[in-house]
């Protein structure tokens, strides 16, 4: 059965803590799950988080910052 616009399932993004090199940090920035696993692990997880930046640098006028590092929200 097809589900209503609008909704998803908890299953179909995974959350990531982002550090830039200017030290802010960003949490609970989504990637999708599909893009997830296989030999490369989490690393699209940066190149997706990237293109994400890019896209709101673009809208709001701003350079887009540098990702120093990211993990997975709620990982140690």
């Amino acid at each position: 059965m097809a589900r209503k616009p609008g909704t998803r399932t908890a299953g179909d993004f995974v959350l990531f803590d982002v550090t830039y090199e200017d030290g802010s940090q960003r949490s609970n920035r989504r990637v999708p799950l599909a893009l997830l696993g296989g030999l490369d692990g989490d690393e699209p997880a940066k190149a997706e988080v990237a293109r994400q930046d890019a896209e709101i640098a673009e809208k709001s006028g701003r350079p887009a910052l540098t990702i120093k590092s990211i993990k997975r929200a709620g990982a140690k």
